[in-house]
């Protein structure tokens, strides 16, 4: 039996959250609010249907889209207005894990084998109502799709028995025991829908009900008890936490076995304060909470490394770290971590562009516009093939530093970072 996951749903219209794709009652005025919330509340992924009309409206949800896939500390499929190749594109690189086709679209069954060959079969889920749509192309989506997406929970037994798809069901209201018997089929993947949405407070709960009852779902197992780690004489362990995509130390504190246990059922990085004594669930006030990537205890089980997906700044002074007070530094021996330079030159660029400098050569640019941007950035794109020509390697060093410097000025002025290009990057 796999492992079930509880997916909330969040339908975009006209700016808000509405109910559902045919109730536009307004569920909350801030879609990324309502995301950070079920975040919050320990949902296993969410669901993002872009409900807009027109191209412009289409474009602003794709921006809350981005914003809510930033705010989360769980994956985010993305679904709606998809009707080409470029739809599923712009859902992936707003940030979103996995996008929909709608098989209730002829078009949308059209473009399975393009866009699966383009961004690969585990980018792809296909949503239906009836099951037949499955079966007639059950050679396609076996071939092409990585899970299906149920809108109608009645077809569950049919789809059951023409495919071993991993398969989301969307639920908008059901009994417990019935709930329970879906998730028993061995392809339920999970569960979506305003039944997970209405019911986000008690999904711990449920989680456990779903346990005693011998189905499986997503949590963390550890591969060691409390009892094997070597505490302090207060019964605390240290914990230094760490960003598991740059690596930098974040913060250090403590935790008990209340606050291990607790972090493992929820997946959220929970400490023991030592000034307050008491359980600390860091975000819990300030909504900047850590969702745990990894645990690895160190050669002694005396201290704990956390790896973490880190939601806003760790440290109390709202600095992204607390490790911020230079006490020394050898310069000359310190090498240059290139991806550091780039962060930091690029962090420069951003802040003349929200504090002008006077005589500063980037706030020309930026006070000249996009044109000036593309055409600077034109000729040092130039300079590169023309330098590469010269036999001697300096030249074209310089080029290039000149070509990357206006393509960060670029990425200021279009509000692109450097973690979207490499996320990009990393994806091909």
């Amino acid at each position: 039996m796999n492992t079930k996951k509880f997916t909330a749903c969040i339908y975009l219209y006209h700016g808000h959250a509405v109910t559902n794709l045919k109730d536009m009652t307004i569920v909350d005025t801030d879609p990324v609010r309502l995301a950070a919330y079920y975040s919050e509340h320990n949902v296993d992924g969410l669901i993002v249907f872009d409900m807009s009309e027109g191209d412009a409206e289409h474009e602003e949800a794709l921006d809350i889209i981005k914003e809510i896939c930033n705010c989360v500390g769980t994956e985010v499929y993305g679904a709606g207005n998809v009707h080409r190749m470029e739809d599923i594109k712009k859902l992936l690189y707003a940030g979103c894990k996995k996008a929909v086709l709608n098989y209730d679209k002829p078009d949308n069954i059209a473009i399975t084998e393009e866009v699966s060959l383009k961004f690969g079969r585990d980018k792809i889920i296909a949503a239906y109502n009836d099951y037949q749509v499955i079966d007639a192309h059950k050679e396609l989506v076996e071939k092409y799709v990585s899970c299906l997406l149920l809108m109608n929970a009645h077809m569950i037994r049919e789809t059951a028995e023409i495919t071993t798809l991993p398969l989301i069901v969307q639920i908008n209201q059901l009994a417990l025991n019935k709930l329970l018997e879906f998730l028993a089929y061995d392809n339920v993947a999970g569960i979506t829908g305003n039944t997970i949405n209405c019911n986000v407070k008690e999904l711990l709960a449920l989680k456990d009900l779903c346990k005693e009852n011998g189905i499986q779902v997503e949590q963390l197992e550890a591969a060691y008890k409390w009892a094997d780690f070597k505490t302090n004489e207060a019964g605390l362990v240290p914990v230094v936490v760490q960003d598991h995509i740059t690596s930098e130390v974040l913060m250090v504190a403590y935790m008990n076995e209340e606050a291990y246990e607790n972090t493992l059922r929820t997946g959220k990085m929970t400490y023991y304060s030592r000034s307050r004594q008491e359980l600390w669930l860091k975000g819990a006030t300030s909504g900047h909470y850590q969702y745990v990537k990894a645990l690895t205890a160190d050669c002694d089980m005396d201290t704990i490394l956390a790896k973490v997906s880190q939601i806003g700044a760790a440290c109390h002074t709202g600095a992204k770290s607390c490790f911020f007070h230079e006490v020394v530094k050898k310069e000359e021996t310190e090498k240059i971590n290139p991806l550091k330079v780039f962060e930091e030159v690029f962090a420069v660029i951003q802040d003349r562009r929200v504090h002008p400098k006077e005589g500063s050569y980037t706030n020309y640019l930026f006070d000249k516009g996009i044109d000036k941007i593309l055409k600077k950035l034109g000729e040092e794109a130039t300079e590169i093939v023309i330098a590469a020509k010269n036999p001697n390697a300096n030249e074209i060093k310089y080029e290039i530093a000149d070509f990357l410097y206006h393509m960060m000025v670029l990425m200021a002025e279009k509000e692109v970072t450097w973690e979207e290009i490499t996320e990009e990057l990393a994806k091909r």
